[in-house]
């Protein structure tokens, strides 16, 4: 096995055990194709999340309703927010290059077609980082959580994520946001 990072990466990527699990939650997720609540809600949260929109107009709602003390937590998370978007989808999907799933010919709903590389989801990444963030801040961890795994899932049941891009780029996510927590803490 190569020890360049990109060798390492594509050579779990390809592993067995990620191959089923990839597959597995393909077939899950294939059990709600063309079911009309579930096709509607997730092409929904996926396209809201697109460039972490979702999470930053939860930010915006945040600093605009809130005080001077949450207004800045507000704008915090929505600067580590970006910074993170713009480490995972830059350097970090440049180590992998993981082609996306083969793209289904009709989709339901309205999709943008990504741009970048599939490994890690950037959408995930951004769903766990947001969720840390403001599950630190505003309280409420199951809602925010609860709202990040609906993001990542709606990644795979449109087609454009493996699995293991989703659970990736969640860890990735996390991490980043703890990194950063620790770095620019929170302040009252």
């Amino acid at each position: 096995m190569s020890t360049h990072p990109r060798g390492v990466v594509t050579a779990v990527l390809q592993s067995q055990l990620v191959k089923r699990f990839d597959t597995s939650a393909d077939l899950l997720a294939k059990a709600s194709h063309g079911s009309q609540p579930a096709d509607r809600v997730l092409y929904a949260l996926s396209q809201a999340a697109n460039h972490s929109l979702l999470w930053h107009s939860i930010n915006a709602i945040d600093a605009i309703t809130a005080s001077p003390s949450r207004r800045r937590r507000a704008l915090r998370r929505s600067a580590i927010i970006a910074i993170e978007q713009a480490v995972i989808n830059g350097p970090v999907k440049l180590i992998a290059k993981r082609e996306r799933p083969e793209e289904k010919e009709n989709h339901p709903h309205q999709l943008r077609s990504p741009q970048t590389t599939s490994f890690p989801s950037g959408h995930a990444s951004a769903a766990a980082c947001a969720a840390t963030l403001l599950s630190e801040d505003l309280g409420m961890a199951p809602l925010w959580w609860t709202l990040a795994a609906a993001v990542s899932w709606s990644r795979i049941h449109v087609g454009v994520h493996h699995a293991s891009d989703v659970v990736a780029g969640m860890i990735a996510g996390r991490t980043i946001a703890r990194t950063a927590q620790r770095f620019w803490p929170s302040r009252s």
